[in-house]
């Protein structure tokens, strides 16, 4: 049936126009302008004109309108899973390797107290059906854990990225028997490639891992780790040198026994360091590269052993994060060492920051040699940071492999 209101809308307007072009008896204005009773007649005659106008615009449209609505929602959602699982997978050998697996899921993840850590993950969830965008290894500093990084491995495997975080063996929070092995520099990288050796051949997992695009991130010894395998190599007898002749770098000095000159001292007479296993053993140059490492971000990096030349000639992208009041390992030895000789490296310096600010923010006090793991400098807010590293992580490594 057809709608009346064309035909109100035609009557009114007629009658409209009359009064308009009629002058009212005695009127002394335009006889173009409408009397009184004529405007109130027109602001309701375009009114209602409007309306019909929009709500037959609305009929029309509306399917349109709700697509694009929908489409700007598929386009505000990423399309890999929006959460993170968490499995275990250990590395057999003479040394096992413990390994946490972060992966994306579509299962919801939920906070897990796991002793001082507190991840949001979903244990044992089925691995989403999108393909993965990468496989991340992660290394701990010394002493560390698997899970001592879980905010940004559940951050990556949010993003789509297979995340393998190790706990090293012999350097671990239970067992630091590494340290004085004299295999230090050399194992450390080696365990990482292992790991990596598994993973590619796991029946799960191994088809999964784009060739291509594999990367790794490493704190304080794990800095140095993730260097070594980008092609940096480690001369033992530098750290023996470095910590002869100075007296403010007892975090790296204490690492493998070696005795940093007392203040009072200088570099044209050292105190000779203790007999140290860390070193000799490990040869005069260690090289172990992993050519499968196609990018390496390096978090507050054990450097100082590393030579120049080796840094010169690394070709992988390289991210190098310092913080500003690290006293564990100072940044003028270390990590801007690696800045000074690694061309094109992506350096940065987070102000504030402490040398434990890359590692989870962990529920209770975490004591070591270097003092508390989950102290924080005054004013310097970890949690909040952690936002910008991971967003920062996340785009260097989404940069490599648009």
């Amino acid at each position: 049936m057809r709608s009346p209101f064309p035909l109100c809308i035609s009557r009114r307007a007629a009658a409209f126009r009359r009064r308009a072009l009629e002058p009212a008896a005695g009127a002394a204005y335009s006889a173009v302008k409408p009397p009184p009773r004529a405007a109130i007649d027109e602001r309701r005659t375009v009114t209602l004109i409007l309306f019909l106008a929009l709500r037959s615009a609305w009929r029309k449209a509306r399917v349109p309108l709700l697509a694009a609505f929908v489409a700007m929602l598929a386009w505000a959602t990423p399309a890999s899973a929006q959460y993170a699982g968490l499995r275990t997978l250990v590395v057999p050998g003479a040394e096992p390797v413990t390994v946490a697996l972060y992966y994306p899921t579509p299962a919801v993840a939920r906070t897990q107290p796991m002793g001082p850590w507190r991840p949001v993950v979903t244990p044992g969830a089925p691995v989403a059906a999108a393909p993965l965008k990468g496989l991340i290894l992660i290394s701990h500093g010394t002493g560390g854990h698997e899970l001592g990084h879980h905010n940004l491995a559940t951050r990556l495997a949010a993003d789509g990225y297979l995340v393998a975080a190790l706990r090293h063996p012999g350097d671990n929070w239970e067992d630091r028997s590494m340290i004085t092995s004299g295999r230090y520099f050399s194992e450390r990288p080696r365990q990482v490639s292992r790991v990596l050796d598994a993973l590619l051949a796991h029946p799960e997992w191994g088809p999964r891992i784009p060739a291509g695009r594999i990367g790794a991130v490493g704190h304080s010894a794990g800095g140095y780790t993730v260097l070594a395998l980008a092609g940096a190599q480690a001369e033992p007898a530098r750290a023996v040198q470095h910590c002869r002749s100075v007296a403010d770098d007892p975090g790296f000095c204490s690492l493998g026994k070696l005795t940093a000159a007392p203040a009072a001292s200088s570099a044209s007479s050292p105190v000779a360091p203790v007999s140290s296993a860390v070193g000799p053993q490990d040869g005069p140059l260690v090289s172990v590269a992993d050519p499968r490492i196609r990018a390496v971000v390096a978090l507050a990096p054990m450097a100082v052993v590393l030579t120049p030349q080796s840094l010169a000639a690394i070709t992988v992208p390289v991210k190098l994060v310092m913080a500003e009041r690290d006293v564990v390992l100072l940044g003028k030895y270390h990590g801007q060492h690696v800045a000074a000789h690694l061309p094109g490296v992506d350096a940065s310096t987070v102000p504030g920051a402490g040398h434990f600010a890359f590692m989870a923010q962990s529920a209770w006090p975490l004591p070591s040699d270097a003092g508390d793991a989950a102290a924080n400098p005054e004013g310097f807010d970890r949690v909040a940071y952690h936002a910008t590293l991971e967003n920062q992580v996340a785009e260097f490594l989404g940069r490599q492999w648009r």
